[in-house]
């Protein structure tokens, strides 16, 4: 596996890269992929806005935030033109890394936005006036590909795609390419697919090492050199809501997802 090297300190912050995490299977590691990613960037001195932008909350949860407790989340700001995005940011345990928290009642936006004007657009307007805060913003995007997950291919300036090794994930991979290229032609021209990074990994297995066979044929240099195996440390640190980069520190996993924000910097992703 290639080694990247640490990132340059950084002279000044934003304007931020907007990045969004998607894909309409759940399980495949990608809230696990969002919080500890977001982790890792921080660590390496980024400052990192993630956006909880799925209804169970999971991202929020996985950082410490009990978003169900909150009177202002990612609902609100969508929903209430006096409610200022600044207002519901919240500070997390990891230095550099700010929460926008979501919780059960971001469910009823996907309703509630349909007869609004610029529908698809919601997430972006609101995220205008703190792109100057950060250098990254990452949306963890619920598994699927209604119009919340459109928001956040809309107001994004790339997607990461977290694709667990196993067959069936990655037959659900053209559904999601079909969307984001819709969402190009029609919303947001900008928007290209950054990475595509392999989760679940398990060596031990010819099925994953055939799948990752696979996707690198399908999918070039936009698969990530770093895959991320599974372990069982993973769920602990989401049951200790730490990321891994905290909890486990000096494990193989978080090791991994230091290795992947400083690849995600050395392709440009990531500033």
């Amino acid at each position: 596996m290639t080694e990247f090297p640490a990132p340059e300190p950084l002279a000044s912050h934003g304007p931020a890269r907007v990045i969004a995490l998607c894909n309409q299977k759940g399980g495949v590691g990608k809230t696990t992929t969002s919080v500890n990613l977001a982790a890792a960037l921080a660590e390496h001195g980024r400052r990192v806005l993630l956006i909880d932008f799925d209804p169970q909350g999971a991202a929020s949860a996985g950082l410490g935030i009990n978003a169900d407790a909150l009177e202002l989340t990612v609902y609100n700001l969508l929903m209430d033109s006096g409610v200022s995005t600044r207002d519901v940011i919240l500070p997390t345990k990891v230095e550099g890394l700010d929460l926008l928290p979501a919780n059960i009642d971001l469910s009823a936006a996907e309703v509630q936005l349909v007869g609004e004007v610029a529908r698809e657009s919601a997430l972006a307007r609101a995220l205008r006036p703190v792109l100057d805060d950060y250098d990254a913003i990452l949306v963890d995007c619920q598994p699927s590909l209604g119009l919340l997950t459109v928001n956040a291919l809309v107001a994004a300036h790339g997607v990461i795609i977290p694709l667990a090794a196993e067959y069936f994930a990655m037959r659900g991979v053209k559904l999601l390419v079909d969307t984001i290229a819709k969402v190009q032609d029609r919303l947001n021209p900008r928007l290209t697919i950054d990475a595509i990074v392999p989760t679940l990994y398990d060596g031990r297995t010819l099925h994953a090492q055939e799948v990752v066979e696979r996707v690198r044929e399908a999918f070039g240099d936009r698969v990530t050199d770093t895959m991320i195996h599974r372990t069982v440390k993973f769920p602990d640190a989401t049951v200790a809501a730490e990321p891994i980069t905290m909890f486990a520190s000096s494990h193989a996993g978080a090791q991994a997802y230091r290795q992947l924000a400083r690849e995600l910097v050395a392709r440009g992703v990531a500033a």
